[in-house]
């Protein structure tokens, strides 16, 4: 009897333990510590935003560097110029024959690929002030006699990219007094100068220069004076923009315009350049 008596009090002591723990009034939350504010930026926002678009295949004016990203002389001044105008900038690279329909169908905001200033451009673009102007030149092989003025080429063999604006010189200027001879491309003509298959070649300075600068150009230097001619070298290089933005092509120029004023410019264009492109 006394046995059944203690198991009886210990079941109801157990019962009375569970009753008591799932009727324990719940736990009040803890409330959480306020998450800390992110640190003010000591910078203003950006005012807007843009998008740079390229070719890359034109170094060292435009290119894609080891992380894959559009990078060269006009992605310098374009990273300049989008901080001057206090612009958060996207930069893209694009086909060449997408450049110009992409900016039409609003793509992107601004081309920087070398664009020469042309009637057909001006007509269906809103083109930028220029921001850089390769010269023509002559390039020879070291040490030639003619490294002076254009007359000394009289006679002589000069190669030049066949439909191109320097061929236009040329005809212009030394059609009755020289051996012209056309290539396809430029790269054609300077393997003919470094064979001795020419006397001179007449093209792009900035061009001619990288070539000079490479194992198979070692042949032969820039010499002469620089060609500006307007009528049929054109007036240089500018941005592509929509025709119907005009705010932002007027706050492109006047960053450009600072630039070349307080030798930003000149710095970036020393960085790729011995000889000025303005």
């Amino acid at each position: 009897m006394r046995r059944t008596l203690v198991f009886l009090a210990a079941m109801l002591m157990t019962a009375s333990a569970a009753f008591a723990q799932a009727h324990k009034p719940a736990a009040k939350p803890q409330p959480q510590a306020a998450a800390k504010p992110a640190p003010k930026s000591p910078y203003p926002p950006p005012a807007f935003k843009i998008t740079v678009a390229t070719w890359g295949k034109y170094p060292p004016f435009n290119y894609i560097d080891r992380k894959g990203q559009p990078a060269g002389f006009e992605m310098d001044l374009a990273q300049e110029a989008c901080q001057r105008m206090k612009a958060a900038c996207e930069f893209v690279a694009v086909d060449w024959n997408d450049l110009i329909p992409g900016l039409i169908d609003k793509k992107f905001d601004i081309v920087m690929a070398s664009l020469d200033v042309t009637p057909e451009r001006r007509r269906r673009l809103g083109m930028s002030r220029r921001y850089y102007l390769a010269p023509g030149a002559f390039i020879a092989a070291k040490g030639a006699p003619y490294d002076g003025p254009p007359t000394l080429l009289r006679n002589k063999r000069i190669g030049v990219q066949k439909d191109s604006t320097h061929a236009d010189w040329l005809d212009k200027n030394f059609r009755r007094s020289a051996q012209i001879k056309r290539f396809a491309s430029v790269e054609d003509e300077l393997q003919a100068l470094a064979k001795g298959e020419l006397d001179a070649v007449f093209g792009d300075k900035a061009q001619l220069w990288l070539w000079s600068q490479k194992p198979e150009g070692e042949c032969c230097v820039l010499m002469g004076q620089d060609i500006k001619d307007t009528p049929t070298l054109g007036i240089g290089v500018s941005a592509g923009l929509r025709r119907e933005d005009v705010k932002l092509r007027e706050a492109f120029n006047k960053a450009i315009g600072e630039m070349m004023a307080d030798g930003t410019y000149k710095k970036l264009n020393a960085k790729y350049f011995p000889f000025s492109l303005n």
